[in-house]
C-alpha cells in the first residue's frame, strides 16, 4: 500500500517508479490518484477535453510487467500521462481542439504512443490546446481556455496549456506536447514546471496533426529536469515513418564539460523584459556561477529578427497544411447551394477566428506577387539565424534567456493578436534554427498578491540535449 506524505498523484516519474518496484504503491493505485484528481479539478481547470477510463487490461499488464521484470522494466511502466489533443492514440478522437475535427477519430497510434504503450505507459486523457496548436494562452481552442492552477484568472500558456496545467495541477504524472514556436517551454514556464522542445527531427512526428511541419517537434512537459529526459529518451529516435527523423550522431558528439559556458545576448534583453523577471534571470545566472559555471557576453544580432522571420515561415506552412480541411477530404463537412458554399462554409464553421488569421497570412506571403518579398527573404533569414548561432556555440555551451518576457498574464489581456505573438520572442529562434531547447523554472515574481512562476530557457546545438540536462539540473538544485 502507498506510504509517505506525497499524494501519488504528485509524484515524479522517478519516484513513482521507485514505489512501484518496491511495493509501496501499485499501478492501480497511481492511476485511481491521478483519476480522482482529473475529475475533481478538471471541471475547473478545463485542462483535459476528455479524461479516459481506466484501461484495466493495460493497468493489469503494467503490473505484471513490474512485478516479473522489477528493476528491468521500463521506467516509464504503470505510469499515467496527459496526451495533447494533437497527438493520435488510435481509437481516441483527436480533434486539436477545433470544431473542424471534432469528431475525428484516430485509426492509428502516433509513432510516440506507440513507443509510450511499448515502455508500459497509460494515458490518462487528451489535453486542451489552442486550436491546431496556434496561440500562446490556450483561449483559442474551441471547446473552452484551460486556467493556470496557480492562479486560475491567468491562462497557463499555449499551445500545450493544457498539458502544462494537468502536470502542474498534478492531474497526470507528466505529459507530452508539441513545439512550434515555444508552444512546450512557454505554458511550462508560466505553470511552474520543466518544459523540453528535443531537436528538431529526434522525435518523429508520424501521427501529430500538423501545424508547421519544420518547426513542430513533440516534446515532454515534466516535474523534473530528470522526468523530461525519461520521456524525451523514450520518444526519441529515427522513424521509417518520418522521413524528417534524424540518426544518432547525424550532428558532431559534444562532451559535456565540468565547467559550462553559459552565453548571455544582453543586448536582446533591454527592452520589453519585466524588470522583476530580468531581476529572477540575473539571481539564477549568479547561482550558477557559484555553481562554478562561466556566464559570457554573447552577440546575437539577427535574432532581433526572429519573431518576423517565425510569423512568416510559419503562417505559410499552416496555410498549405490546413488546406485539406475542406469540408470535402477531411474533417467538418457543411452543405451550401454551389461546391463553392460547401468549401467556403465548412472552413468559415470548422476554423476559429486566429486559425482563419493565420490561413490568410500565410496563403498571402505565399501568393505569386509576394513569395519573393516576404516567404524566401524569412528563409534566407533562418539560415542567418543558424550561423550566427552556430558561431556563438564556438565560445558557449548554451544560450540563456528568460523564457518569456513576463510571467502569466490574465484572460483577455492580450486580445491584440500582435501582443500575444511577442510572448514568442524568446522562444522561437529554437525552431526556427532546428536547436534543442529546455525552460525550467527560476522562481517567482509577484503581481496581485500572487507568486507566479517564471522559467529560464536555454538553447543548445543540434542534439545537444545532454548539455540542457545538465544546466537544467544545476538550476533545479540552486532553487
Amino acid at each position: 500500500m502507498s506510504n509517505g506524505m506525497t499524494k501519488l498523484n504528485e509524484l515524479t516519474i522517478e519516484e513513482a517508479a521507485r514505489r512501484l518496484r518496491a511495493r509501496e504503491c501499485s499501478v492501480r493505485e497511481l492511476w485511481d490518484a491521478c483519476a480522482e484528481e482529473a475529475q475533481k479539478r478538471n471541471p475547473e481547470l478545463r485542462a483535459y477535453l476528455e479524461i479516459f477510463p481506466a484501461d484495466d487490461e493495460a493497468i493489469a499488464a503494467a503490473q505484471k510487467r513490474i512485478d516479473a521484470e522489477g528493476e528491468r522494466a521500463p521506467l516509464l511502466c504503470g505510469i499515467p500521462l496527459a496526451i495533447k489533443d494533437n497527438i493520435l492514440i488510435e481509437g481516441k478522437i483527436a480533434s486539436a481542439s477545433s470544431k473542424m475535427l471534432e469528431n475525428y477519430r484516430a485509426t492509428y497510434d502516433a509513432s510516440v504512443v506507440k513507443k509510450l504503450k511499448e515502455a508500459g505507459a497509460l494515458f490518462i486523457g487528451r489535453t486542451n490546446m489552442d486550436e491546431f496548436a496556434m496561440g500562446s494562452s490556450t483561449e483559442h481552442s474551441a471547446f473552452g481556455a484551460t486556467k493556470n492552477p496557480i492562479d486560475t484568472e491567468r491562462v497557463p500558456g499555449g499551445s500545450s496549456g493544457g498539458s502544462a496545467a494537468a502536470v502542474a495541477a498534478h492531474l497526470a504524472i507528466a505529459a507530452l506536447g508539441s513545439d512550434t514556436g515555444g508552444s512546450i517551454r512557454q505554458p511550462a514556464a508560466l505553470t511552474g514546471i520543466v518544459g523540453l522542445k528535443p531537436t528538431y527531427g529526434a522525435v518523429s512526428r508520424s501521427g501529430l496533426i500538423a501545424m508547421g511541419s519544420s518547426l513542430d517537434q513533440i516534446g515532454p512537459l515534466a516535474k523534473s529536469v530528470a522526468d523530461a529526459r525519461i520521456l524525451h529518451e523514450a520518444i526519441r529516435g529515427k522513424d521509417e515513418l518520418d522521413s524528417t527523423t534524424i540518426p544518432d550522431g547525424l550532428y558532431p558528439k559534444r562532451e559535456i564539460p565540468k565547467t559550462l559556458r553559459i552565453g548571455v545576448p544582453r543586448h536582446l534583453l533591454r527592452e520589453g523584459v519585466d524588470p522583476d523577471v530580468l531581476v529572477a534571470f540575473e539571481a539564477t545566472l549568479a547561482k550558477l556561477k557559484e555553481a562554478g559555471h562561466a556566464v559570457v557576453d554573447v552577440e546575437l544580432p539577427a535574432s532581433a529578427h526572429a519573431l518576423a522571420a517565425y510569423y512568416i515561415i510559419m503562417p505559410a506552412e499552416v496555410s498549405t497544411n490546413l488546406a485539406r480541411l475542406d469540408g470535402m477530404r477531411y474533417g467538418r463537412a457543411a452543405r451550401g447551394d454551389t461546391l463553392l458554399d460547401d468549401y467556403i462554409k465548412s472552413r468559415t464553421e470548422g476554423f476559429g477566428e486566429e486559425t482563419r488569421r493565420r490561413i490568410l497570412l500565410g496563403t498571402f506571403v505565399l501568393s505569386s506577387g509576394y513569395i519573393d518579398a516576404y516567404y524566401r527573404k524569412a528563409d534566407a533569414a533562418r539560415a542567418v539565424l543558424r550561423r550566427e548561432y552556430d558561431k556563438a556555440f564556438e565560445s558557449c555551451d548554451v544560450i540563456a534567456f528568460p523564457t518569456t518576457p513576463s510571467p502569466a498574464f490574465k484572460f483577455g489581456e492580450k486580445s491584440d493578436p500582435l501582443s500575444m505573438y511577442l510572448e514568442d520572442i524568446f522562444t522561437v529562434t529554437a525552431n526556427l534554427t532546428g536547436m534543442p531547447a529546455i525552460s525550467v523554472p527560476m522562481n517567482t515574481v509577484n503581481r496581485d498578491g500572487k507568486e507566479l512562476p517564471v522559467g529560464i530557457h536555454f538553447t543548445a546545438p543540434h542534439q545537444a540535449e545532454d548539455v540542457l540536462f545538465t544546466v537544467g539540473n544545476t538550476v533545479e538544485k540552486s532553487l
